[in-house]
This record gives C-alpha cells, sequence and structure tokens, in this order.
C-alpha cells in the first residue's frame, strides 16, 4: 500500500505558550493549526494527552489511557461559557527560573483552584436547568468515567500516596467500602466528572481535531 508523503510536527499542547503557565486548548492551540496550515504541514503528532502521574510526564505514567488532562483545558473557553469571571482569569506570573519549562506544581495550585470555581458555576447551572450534553456525555463514558473520577476523588483524599497505602478495603476493590467512599466524596467525583467534560467538549469544538481528521 502507497501513502501519500506528508511532513508534521511533535509538540505537546502543554508546551504551547500559555497566560496561565501551561499550553492548552485554547487560543495558542489554534494559532499553532493555522501556522501549521500556512507552512503546508499535514500532521501534527501531539503525544499522550491524559492526566500525567507523579513527573508530569505523558509517558512516564498516566492516571487513565482515556481521560484527559484537566490542566488542558481552556480558562478563557471557560469565561466565554460564564463559568469563569474576567477577574479570575489574571495571567500568572512568571515562578520559575526557566520560562521554557512548565511549573506543574504551580501550575496545578493555581489552576485547580480557578477549574473548582468554573465547577461550581456549572453546579449552580444544574440547579436552575438540566444540561442533556453533560448527561449525554457521563452515560456513554461511564464505561471508564466512573472508575476514574472515583479513583481521582480517593487518591486526593488519600493525599496522593500510593493505592496500596489505602485502606485495605479499598485498595481490595471491596463494592461495599467503595460505595461508602463514593457516598462520602460525592462532590469531588462530580468535580473530576465536570473537568473530563469540559476536556472532552473543548477537544471536539477545537480545530485540532479537524486537523488530525483532514491528515489523515
Amino acid at each position: 500500500m502507497s501513502f501519500q508523503r506528508a511532513s508534521g510536527v511533535l509538540l505537546h499542547p502543554t508546551s504551547l505558550p500559555g497566560k496561565f503557565g501551561i499550553g492548552d486548548l485554547g487560543e495558542s492551540a489554534y494559532k499553532f493549526v493555522d501556522f501549521l496550515a500556512a507552512s503546508g504541514q499535514k500532521l501534527w503528532q501531539i503525544l499522550p494527552l491524559g492526566p500525567t502521574g507523579y513527573e508530569h510526564s505523558p509517558y512516564t505514567m498516566n492516571f487513565s489511557a482515556f481521560a484527559g488532562n484537566p490542566l488542558m483545558i481552556s480558562l478563557e473557553h471557560l469565561q466565554e461559557e460564564g463559568l469563569l469571571t474576567p477577574e479570575e482569569l489574571i495571567p500568572q506570573e512568571e515562578v520559575t527560573d526557566n520560562p521554557h519549562r512548565v511549573d506543574f506544581d504551580a501550575v496545578i495550585s493555581r489552576k485547580s483552584k480557578i477549574l473548582y470555581a468554573a465547577y461550581q458555576r456549572f453546579q449552580e447551572s444544574l440547579l436552575k436547568t438540566t444540561n442533556p450534553e453533560f448527561e449525554k456525555f457521563c452515560q456513554e463514558q461511564a464505561t471508564w468515567l466512573d472508575d476514574y473520577v472515583l479513583f481521582m476523588a480517593l487518591l486526593e483524599a488519600n493525599n496522593y500516596q500510593a493505592w496500596n497505602f489505602w485502606d485495605k478495603a479499598l485498595a481490595r476493590r471491596q463494592q461495599d467500602a467503595l460505595n461508602q467512599k463514593a457516598d462520602e466524596l460525592k462532590d469531588a467525583v462530580s468535580y473530576h466528572k465536570f473537568l473530563q467534560f469540559k476536556f472532552f467538549q473543548q477537544w471536539k469544538k477545537s480545530a485540532i481535531m479537524q486537523t488530525i481528521r483532514t491528515s489523515k
């Protein structure tokens, strides 16, 4: 089988310029796609996009083979939806001696707070009216989403210790213990569902996905 020759660029979205300390699926990603098109490139190899583990590498360890990394959610897009205010989108000051590297600890600390503020407004909107798109996402992705969000909630509740240091009943996935914790941590579980919903919503609507489709 013969293939038409094509060239492209390897770049993880987190390496794009970002006002909040890290590249995301917002304006910089669209501009990069425009740059690729203008320079005659056909492919963008993006590397894994999953939520990274302790070393923040997309290759070393991901918490899920299916989930997206919440750090790549565009805060500006959330503002356009009314989930954030302009005052909450103050660009992150440089907190590292190397502006060419992401300070993940600083980014996670600050961006998580902003994302949680967006989640709270999203929850408030659900009290007024249902969100069919969110409900559909949760139903269609339930085979991996339900386990993933509970795992992340448990990971946070256990100060990010490895699962083998958790309570034995949880580590052994005893259903009664899991059900009890799911109820206790329902807000955290709901928060992580929101993050995945917004990640995939932005991903599917972005020019990035369209570029990949047309490059095949």
